[in-house]
């Protein structure tokens, strides 16, 4: 758990209604469900309609990465690639078989099994950029789902508030009911501009962090896979590694 995450949510979220509070107002005034549904319901179709199914699906699978980090791999990948370039090294490319049966991860199996095959070094290093582009490219189309939503939000919050004040307007005779109605077009304005600042964006961010790291980690296997394909010593694969992580 990222505890940093989920402290930065609280916070922001916590800020605004002790802001409330401190000004004499009543949380409940903030509940309106509504001004909710206008905001919530209309960002989704917006996004939606922007980004398509699957890649909606995606970025709101991907949330859950900045709460629930995957685990940092970097020194078992550095581990790793030093076995096998000493092993191969020693005893030939063929000989690191035996390890392909235990890595799980698809990028690394990649590159291990290419180098079993004996795939030319230059052709194996464009294969696995060409993967790499192509796995960032995605990513960054399910990222976009969540800068999308921090971009709709404050707009239809802002539809939400003229709603409300039509609603005000047709009920002017009827001063029992202008109270709901005003509350209805500032609440929505407040739900759009605080989703998109509090909650959207900054999801959009992490994520956009989070794939930068998992990119450079990628290239940092490349740089390897390229060096033990070649034949390079095991330290000197091993500093170009420790150069990437600078």
């Amino acid at each position: 758990m990222d505890w940093a995450s989920v402290a930065g949510i609280a916070l922001a979220l916590g800020g605004l209604l002790l802001g409330q509070l401190l000004e004499g107002g009543h949380l409940g005034s903030l509940v309106q469900p509504a001004a909710f549904i206008i905001v919530g319901v209309g960002t989704v179709g917006a996004v939606l309609l922007q980004s398509g199914r699957q890649d909606f699906m995606r970025g709101v699978r991907l949330a859950k990465t900045v709460f629930v980090p995957r685990p940092d791999t970097t020194n078992l990948i550095e581990q790793q690639i030093v076995t096998w370039s000493t092993q191969a090294r020693r005893d030939g490319l063929l000989s690191l078989e035996r390890y392909l049966e235990g890595v799980k991860d698809p990028f690394r199996a990649k590159g291990l099994r290419m180098l079993i095959d004996g795939i030319d070094p230059f052709k194996l290093k464009d294969i696995l950029e060409t993967d790499l582009d192509s796995y960032e490219r995605h990513e960054r189309l399910a990222i976009k789902v969540w800068d999308a939503a921090g971009g709709y939000a404050p707009t239809i919050g802002i539809i939400g508030a003229v709603l409300g004040l039509i609603h005000v307007m047709e009920n002017l005779a009827n001063p029992a009911q202008l109270g709901s109605g005003i509350a209805v077009a500032f609440v929505a304005t407040i739900y759009g501009v605080g989703l998109a600042n509090l909650v959207f964006l900054p999801i959009g961010n992490k994520l956009k962090s989070l794939l930068a790291r998992e990119v450079a980690q990628r290239e940092m296997l490349i740089a390897a896979f390229f060096g033990i394909a070649l034949g390079d010593n095991p330290r000197v694969i091993q500093e170009r590694m420790s150069a990437h992580r600078r």
